[in-house]
């Protein structure tokens, strides 16, 4: 029998390559995998806790995994050390451990090109299940950016233009070097740029910081689903950012 295995933020190359070798069904635990409501997971977890890690439980506690490998480096966060603790606790499967700090880059041409920013979000967050990039489009022009981490509603994402560059711990993501902090940190100070992070995630105090330093950005925050307001404020944000610029 095939055996099936979550991992949780970016385990290294390495941990991919293996499971790759071992031909097993991986499940990305971070995005929603079973049709079950979050609330289930507030007996190990606070509600207030980010969205994204009580989707990690919510699909742990319902997917029959064999095994779990759980990024709790400078990577992923803290709070996801915190979830391996509960995991074990919770589950009767080995639980193991990484903390990525690969620093060989994979490139970023998803997060440069053109395509539909939810087409180019599903591209690059399914490409964490692979230990070598495919060979991507070429770059556009920007005239957008979004920076932070993949939200948990990815319909958040229509709201933006086809040529909207992706930046922050995304781009870390099809770089595959999910704990280099001066790329997560780079921005475009020449597009409007929306700087989104989970609510109650730690990344909120870098989306703010780097959305009050830039000269047309917006911080925004959500949980688990994009509300009418989040939308209107994006809307309202491009609306009113009426220049074109090309990326630096």
């Amino acid at each position: 029998m095939t055996e099936r295995v979550g991992i949780v933020g970016i385990p290294p190359r390495s941990v991919i390559t293996d499971l790759h070798r071992r031909r097993v069904l991986i499940f990305d635990l971070d995005e929603p995998q079973v049709r079950a409501s979050l609330d289930l997971t507030a007996s190990h977890l606070p509600r207030v806790y980010c969205a994204v890690l009580r989707t990690v439980v919510l699909n742990a506690m319902h997917l029959h995994l064999d095994c779990i490998y759980i990024d709790v480096g400078p990577g992923k966060c803290d709070c996801a050390l915190h979830v391996s603790t509960i995991l074990k606790n919770m589950l009767d499967i080995p639980i193991h451990c990484t903390r990525n700090q690969d620093m060989e880059g994979a490139g970023i041409p998803l997060c440069r090109t053109r395509m539909p920013l939810l087409a180019k979000m599903t591209g690059i967050t399914a490409g964490v299940l692979e230990p070598e990039p495919e060979k991507g489009p070429a770059a556009c022009r920007p005239t957008a950016g979004f920076w932070g981490v993949p939200p948990r509603d990815f319909s958040l994402l229509t709201l933006f233009p086809d040529t909207t560059h992706v930046y922050g711990w995304t781009r870390c993501m099809e770089n595959k070097t999910p704990a280099d902090l001066e790329l997560e940190s780079y921005v475009n100070p020449n597009v409007p740029t929306v700087f989104f992070a989970q609510s109650f995630c730690a990344k909120t105090a870098l989306a703010k910081f780097l959305a009050d330093q830039h000269p047309q950005g917006l911080y925004l925050d959500c949980d688990v689903t994009a509300g009418s307001s989040a939308r209107a404020k994006i809307e309202a944000f491009f609306e009113l950012s009426h220049s074109l610029f090309s990326e630096k």
